[in-house]
């Protein structure tokens, strides 16, 4: 075998190595969070705790599109509203 078809499948095997290392990590969290929907099923207060899930998404989704969506208002108008404060209050 040359040093070329050992490095192929060295950095196949390593390929495989990483997507089974992935999907193992993939298993586990969706055994964890099935795990916590399943005891959150069993409890007592699921309309209050659905409200506030949903409360709390609402607020989430106002502040991501607060950050994203905004557009800043330009360097120059923010120039010239200082400008006319300050010779409305008397300045130079």
């Amino acid at each position: 075998m040359t040093r070329e078809a050992e490095r192929c499948r060295g950095l196949e095997g390593q390929a495989v190595l990483l997507a089974a290392g992935l999907a193992d990590l993939a298993v586990s969290t969706v055994g964890s969070a099935v795990g916590t929907v399943r005891g959150l099923l069993r409890r007592s207060d699921g309309a209050e705790l659905a409200a506030e899930a949903e409360h709390e998404l609402v607020a989430r989704g106002r502040l991501a599109l607060d950050r994203y969506a905004a557009v800043p208002p330009a360097h120059l108008e923010i120039l010239a509203r200082h400008a006319q404060a300050r010779k409305a209050a008397g300045g130079v």
